[in-house]
């Protein structure tokens, strides 16, 4: 498959190191630190309260991106914002919500 059949975003990663960064997160979930993490009731991105169950685990870089599952680069996230962040990397997040302001 050539670059520009993939989608616009992703990088040639392999496969199972995609697997893999996808069971550290689901181990991450499993953790104390994540669950004192939802505990807080605070989205990431937009700081709005949420009871626990509405918030998802965002990869600040996502996994499509290069980004791991590390403490470091996971984050609380309401389900609306983690839909609309998508694939982005932080700085284009911002510029998103930059576009939607002016």
């Amino acid at each position: 498959m050539t670059r520009s059949t993939k989608q616009p975003f992703a990088f040639d990663l392999d496969p199972a190191d995609i697997t893999r960064q996808r069971q550290k997160a689901r181990e991450l979930r499993a953790s104390q630190w994540w669950k004192r993490r939802l505990a807080k009731g605070v989205c990431y991105y937009c700081g709005r309260a949420f009871p626990f169950k509405a918030f998802t685990m965002d990869h600040v870089a996502p996994i499509s991106r290069g980004g791991h599952s590390t403490k470091g680069n996971v984050v609380t996230a309401c389900k609306d914002c983690n839909s609309r962040k998508k694939q982005l990397l932080p700085m284009e997040w911002e510029a998103y919500l930059r576009g939607l302001q002016s």
